[in-house]
């Protein structure tokens, strides 16, 4: 303890750059804020703050959190909390005009970008003339996509060394989160202003799980090294995150492939069979939510906040969701939770319900009905399936507005889901006309709208916070109707992925354990399956073309173990035996089915 005291000293009194390794939980945040709170003690300027850069909202959140027990309110003013995508867009909004792009810039969201380039991932054919087309668009157009922000101020800050400088007056020091995974081009930025400004990196070598991004590798830390030439301080595997438990232990001996042959406190295990028919997720899930809050509750007398469900992929997540509202199950009530996802279809699918609260004038009706076919086709392709069923959607767009009255299925519903919406009226309370919207698409009697209807019920849009609900309250509020609902709408989208930090994750959330890094919960159930495939059964744990000793599977295992504080639970299947959980004593509570 001792030890950790003088290392916590000596990166407060460090003048120059510093690294800080150490496992999860072990204090890298707390100290690093307690530097920066320090450096705004010691005299910064009005005008100048510590900026603080992590790569997730949630991050930014508990980050900020955590700010609250270490600073005044007057401290916190001079802390800036951001994404590293908040910080890029805040240089690039201003200065893109020096690289040649228009001066005014938009975001292209995600969601859009995958509307435009129909779903195409780099492994697609086709990339690289996406690749040319979404450079056009920043250049020409000035919408820019979230992957072009990193390069971009790249490129800005290597011909300008004003703003460099201007931005290290502004930002005294810079404290750079799971600097592990920090990306090519944002480690050229930090690079760059290096001279102009104290840079502090908080690493963990054995939690880098975004390696299979462009840029990020076991070499990141490396690299800080040879630039920075930092002091550097190691908190080790100390652990403050699950003190009272052996989580970490536990996510170390996974790591490692070390089984210590001996049950480990605040992690279980719930076994059940795999064979066919499915597994019962519903009660299996239900089982261990209760398993986790008794454990929980056993452990400490903190309230509840958060539990999360992991499992490996979004497909599951979905599964998972899906039991948990009890889809096709005579279980009971929905348990209520948060999907986290790839959201991009159904944010689509929210600009169609935005245009739906939109006023529509009879006089307008097929061009109105144009536009929701192009909503339609535009969600369906960010997808990158069903090729046909959007090209045809477009194509009845078209003819449309071309002047041909069309009386297929869709565009009859449509007409008539305008017709209801006029003799409804809305309330003016964006929460209860987002649901009549929904309702009257689920009640359509048309496949393709109440599959709109799904969407929503995956978004839940106005649980992503206060924002979306007050931008349409205003629009309310200002002409007595959601006039301009879809900008509404974009606006909030825009500023809640970039400009804010989200608000902290609370409840029962489901997500995949990439989505899951940076966070932290009370309890987490981490769910295995018996995968099928060509050659057989393997477990979900290991990822493919990850072969023994399977180092990647064991970092993202890790991750999602260590998220919790109190207690994690394995719901594991009693074949095919895991390799990474093979020899691993855990207690659990025997076979269900």
């Amino acid at each position: 303890m001792e030890q950790i005291c003088q290392l916590r000293e000596a990166i407060l009194a460090c003048e120059g750059h510093a690294l800080v390794l150490g496992g999860p939980g072990s204090g890298k945040t707390t100290i690093a804020l307690r530097k920066a709170v320090k450096r705004i003690k010691e005299g910064m300027a009005p005008g100048r703050s510590a900026l603080f850069l992590s790569f997730s909202r949630a991050a930014v959140s508990r980050i900020a959190d955590a700010a609250k027990l270490e600073a005044n309110k007057g401290e916190r003013s001079q802390l800036s909390i951001q994404t590293f995508h908040s910080f890029f867009w805040e240089i690039l909004k201003t200065h893109a005009y020096l690289l040649g792009a228009p001066r005014k810039l938009s975001i292209l969201l995600p969601q859009d970008e995958k509307a435009l380039s129909g779903g195409i991932v780099e492994e697609d054919e086709g990339w690289a003339h996406w690749v040319t087309e979404r450079e056009r668009l920043f250049m020409q157009d000035g919408r820019i996509a979230f992957d072009l922000f990193a390069p971009n101020a790249a490129r800005l800050l290597a011909t300008s060394s004003y703003l460099l400088r201007s931005i290290g007056q502004r930002y005294p020091i810079v404290i750079v989160d799971e600097a592990q995974d920090t990306g090519q081009h944002a480690w050229r930025c930090m690079e760059m202003l290096a001279p102009y400004t104290q840079i502090i990196c908080l690493a963990d070598l054995d939690q880098q799980i975004f390696d299979y991004l462009p840029g990020v590798g076991p070499e990141r830390v490396d690299a800080i090294r040879r630039a920075l030439q930092p002091m550097e301080v190691d908190f080790g595997t100390q652990n403050h995150r699950s003190p009272d438990s052996e989580i970490l232990t536990f996510g170390n001996d996974i790591l490692s492939g070390v089984a210590r042959g001996a049950p480990y406190r605040g992690v279980s295990a719930l076994q059940y069979r795999p064979e066919n028919p499915p597994p019962n997720w519903n009660h299996l899930l239900r089982r261990a939510l209760r398993e986790v809050i008794q454990a929980i509750k056993a452990a400490t007398d903190r309230p509840i906040e958060t539990i999360a469900v992991l499992v490996p992929n979004n497909r599951s997540a979905l599964k998972m969701s899906n039991a948990l509202n009890a889809l096709g199950s005579n279980e009971g009530k929905t348990v209520k939770h948060k999907l986290l996802f790839d959201e991009a279809q159904a944010l689509l699918s929210a600009r169609l319900a935005a245009f739906l609260l939109e006023p529509k004038a009879p006089a307008n009706t097929e061009s109105d009905l144009a536009t929701c076919l192009e909503l339609i086709a535009a969600a369906k392709r960010s997808t990158g399936k069903g090729h046909t069923v959007v090209a045809k959607l477009f194509e009845q767009a078209g003819k449309i507005r071309s002047g041909k009255a069309l009386t297929v299925n869709i565009a009859k519903a449509i007409r008539a889901l305008f017709v209801h919406l006029r003799s409804y009226g809305f309330s003016g309370d964006p929460s209860k006309d987002w649901i009549s919207v929904k309702q009257a698409l689920r009640n359509s009697g048309q496949a393709e709208l109440e599959s709109v209807a799904s969407q929503l019920d995956f978004l839940v849009a106005f649980q992503r916070g206060s924002r979306i609900s007050a931008s349409l309250a205003a629009e309310w509020l200002r002409d007595g109707a959601y006039t301009n609902a879809r900008a509404a709408l974009d606006l909030a989208l825009a500023q809640e992925q970039i400009v804010d930090g989200a608000e902290p994750p609370t409840g029962l959330l489901v997500m995949n354990f990439h989505k899951a890094k940076g966070k932290q919960f009370d309890g987490v159930i981490v769910v295995r399956e018996a995968r099928r495939t060509d050659a057989g059964v393997d477990s979900s744990f290991i990822w493919r073309g990850d072969g023994p000793p399977y180092p990647k599977s064991r970092k993202v295992l890790r991750v999602g173990v260590t998220r919790a504080r109190t207690q994690a639970i394995i719901l594991d299947p009693l074949w095919p035996v895991c390799p990474l959980l093979k020899g691993h004593k855990l207690s659990n509570s025997g076979p269900k089915g």
